[in-house]
């Protein structure tokens, strides 16, 4: 939690059996400086802040639906101003993208590292920023060919044959590909998604947990990672997380409502979906390039092609809605 009342949100072991580090990356050596130096906890790292915003906005959505305003209003007045801090302490405007971390004494931890694709998820980012983070995501430092790396190229601590420095993992690729895709970066999105899935093609389809970071160019298939687990739950979603990226689909069923507006690659052809749980009933979708088809529809559920507007953007319109009605 918010150890020391700052805002944001740390982690430190206990005790010494604990772990160290414990983000997703959860290794002894996983958050470091640029100069390879690891970061000294307690650690705030970016992500998880994005992680309380993306609760806040959400919890607020909730409120709004009870019709609780008051505790609506206040949540979103607190996800605003976790997003201004957020936005001023882990920005590095010299470096044009975000510290994986603040570290013990509120030093911005400045590997350029993967986590700050995980606030793009969540909208915590700036509208400013989100270009300059998404080019950084997609530079040769970063995206090797099949993916985002967790730790560039041109980092002290990197190391393509590490756990968390420098390797691929195909559930933190899956959640970056839906914030490239929320924030506009449809292409970028689309190149990370079907890296993935041609990653797949060397590993029986299934993904493996990881695999490690060396360059496309340089290998014609990935290198595995010796000791990944294969089956693995976060890769095994990481297929069907996807898919819902490049179909762009959102249903928001207290609005009534399904947004689709997908972008799949042409030479996927015909999708075709089928039990698909939406509300209280099971759709059928067909999608073809651009053109969707919805079929089974709940009653009084509308199908709007197009995407939905964040729920951040829903929360702030409904509450100027109520000061108006």
């Amino acid at each position: 939690g918010d150890r020391d009342g700052d805002g944001f949100v740390e982690y430190q072991r206990l005790n010494n059996q604990g772990l160290i580090n414990q983000g997703w990356k959860d290794s002894w050596d996983g958050i470091n400086f640029a100069d390879g130096r690891m970061a000294e906890p307690p650690i705030a790292l970016c992500e998880v802040q994005g992680y309380v915003y993306g609760a806040y906005i959400s919890r607020a959505w909730m409120a709004y639906d009870a019709g609780d305003l008051a505790l609506a209003r206040e949540l979103r007045e607190r996800a605003a101003r976790l997003k201004k801090q957020f936005n001023e302490q882990f920005w590095l405007p010299d470096r044009g993208y975000y510290a994986i971390a603040l570290d013990r004494d509120k030093r911005p931890v400045d590997a350029c590292a993967s986590n700050m694709g995980h606030c793009l998820w969540n909208g915590i980012i700036d509208a400013d920023k989100a270009p300059l983070v998404a080019a950084r995501l997609m530079s040769p430092e970063m995206f090797s060919g099949w993916g985002i790396r967790t730790l560039a190229t041109d980092m002290g601590a990197y190391n393509p044959a590490s756990y968390h420095n420098g390797s691929v993992w195909p559930h933190d690729n899956a959640m970056i590909a839906t914030g490239l895709m929320r924030y506009g970066f449809v292409d970028e999105a689309k190149r990370v998604a079907l890296g993935l899935i041609e990653a797949a093609d060397f590993t029986d389809h299934r993904l493996p947990e990881l695999f490690c970071g060396f360059d496309r160019a340089d290998f014609p298939e990935p290198v595995p990672y010796p000791t990944a687990c294969s089956p693995q739950a976060w890769a095994a979603t990481t297929p069907v997380h996807l898919l819902r990226t490049l179909l762009r689909y959102d249903p928001h069923v207290s609005m009534n409502g399904m947004w689709m507006d997908p972008v799949l690659p042409e030479s996927w052809g015909r999708v075709h979906i089928t039990n698909c749980p939406i509300g209280d009933g099971r759709i059928t979708i067909d999608v073809t390039g651009s053109h969707a088809t919805i079929e089974g529809l709940p009653p009084g559920m509308t199908f709007h092609r197009g995407t939905r507007p964040p729920l951040a953007d829903l929360v702030e319109l409904a509450e100027k809605l109520d000061k108006t009605g």
